[in-house]
């Protein structure tokens, strides 16, 4: 509770009244909390970093977690013939592109999605191509 907390102008934006001296410390540090010091949303590489890696993460957890939840509820065999409607969960990034506000962002969410696919498809088919060839 003792801790000094920094106000930075970079952190205000255009509200002028949080660089108001009037505030009572207490008021500062609450807002301070709101913004941690490392979290720069308006850095170049925020946005093109935070959309890649949730797009790489979405391609390999979604389809993973929808399979085991799936399996659970209904059984292998059910969950077989259901598994394909995951492609559904493409539409989000798809629809992140369609709106300005959030297009720059879904356009690197895609090529995370993308680029996570063709990684792992090339060194299954690479691995496979190998284990072929190492037997035959």
């Amino acid at each position: 509770m003792g801790q000094t907390v920094e106000v930075h102008p970079e952190d205000v934006g255009d509200d002028p009244t949080a660089a108001d001296a009037s505030r009572s410390p207490e008021e500062a540090a609450a807002e301070s909390r709101i913004r941690p010091d490392w979290f720069h949303r308006e850095h170049p590489v925020f946005l093109p970093l935070a959309g890649f890696f949730t797009g790489m993460l979405y391609i390999i957890l979604i389809p993973g977690s929808y399979a085991a939840v799936l399996k659970a509820l209904v059984g292998y065999q059910r969950a077989e013939q259901l598994f394909p409607f995951v492609l559904l969960t493409l539409i989000v990034p798809i629809g992140l592109v369609v709106p300005h506000r959030t297009r720059k962002f879904g356009k690197f969410m895609l090529l995370g999605v993308v680029s996570t696919v063709v990684v792992v498809a090339g060194v299954g088919l690479g691995v496979l191509w190998f284990l072929l060839n190492r037997d035959g």
